[in-house]
């Protein structure tokens, strides 16, 4: 993605700092690690990358709210979201194993000093077993910010190539949610609310504004939209070419998300968009 790089803490605390002086209150982190297995053992490592990261931000940025993102997609050899079986009926997740392995991984973030820990594995029940989690850790103040009504997109494709989890079989349909399925998608939304959720997601954003809609209509709950890595590259790609005017297409954009009722936004667009902003 255009002016989107693998970050090493170092690097990373240097573009926060960055970020946040222009005025963006917060990030969210992924991890890569040094080595992926089947088990993805380096995400809930003490000394993982996210972990590590964490720490240094808190120390050095401690007014910037720092989220991390609760998933195994970039810690597994097979770049699935779950613990994998396979037998004569061929691959399959295997979603309750699985729950064990996210709790401990966000209870590890919490641990290392994370404000918010963000599920986006789409397992079901994992809001619940993280919660949990966090309370019998002595976490019960970390909210959870659940990836709850995430579809299976097209729109992701930039931001597996960039974060190496592109599945090396199959796909994610078996988790994630159908496109054309909106009931699903709020009954998704009411089961993490149960569970625990502090706050909901639709992910996609801007192909799922509807969605957007009817999620804060519906339960008024605090509702983040995820503006995904298709959606940035797009605008960037069109605006190199002197297509579109990259500001206007990109703040209108950003605009529908809360006019559908997002009153969070997640944007890789975030520093020139806090950068602009202050231009006036």
């Amino acid at each position: 993605m255009p002016g989107v790089f693998q970050l090493s803490p170092d690097e990373l605390l240097r573009d926060a700092a960055n970020a946040h002086e222009a005025g963006v209150p917060a990030v969210l982190l992924f991890g890569i690690p040094d080595k992926k297995d089947l088990k993805a053992s380096g995400a809930s490592a003490r000394n993982g990358i996210v972990q590590q990261t964490v720490r240094l931000l808190k120390k050095e940025l401690p007014s910037l709210l720092v989220i991390t993102d609760v998933c195994l997609c970039e810690y597994m050899e097979h770049g699935h979201c779950g613990i994998v079986h396979r037998d004569a009926r061929g691959a399959r997740i295997l979603n309750d194993p699985t729950l064990k392995i996210l709790a401990q991984a966000a209870a590890s973030h919490a641990d290392a000093g994370a404000d918010i820990v963000a599920p986006s594995d789409m397992m079901d029940g994992r809001v619940r077993a993280i919660r949990e989690k966090l309370d019998t850790s002595g976490f019960i103040d970390t909210p959870i910010m659940s990836y709850a009504a995430k579809f299976a997109s097209a729109f992701y494709g930039p931001f597996r190539e960039a974060a190496e989890s592109t599945p090396q079989f199959g796909d994610r349909r078996s988790y994630q949610m159908d496109a054309a399925n909106a009931q699903e998608a709020l009954r998704e939304v009411a089961l993490d609310i149960q569970e625990g959720a502090d706050i909901v997601m639709v992910k996609p954003a801007l192909a799922y504004l509807d969605l957007i809609y009817r999620v804060k209509s519906e339960f008024g709950y605090p509702t983040a939209a995820y503006s995904v890595s298709a959606e940035y590259s797009m605008v960037k790609a069109a605006a190199a070419k002197g297509w579109i005017d990259e500001r206007a297409v990109t703040m209108e954009s950003l605009l529908a998300m809360r006019r559908a009722g997002a009153d969070i936004l997640i944007t890789y667009a975030a520093k020139d968009v806090a950068n602009w902003l202050k231009k006036g």
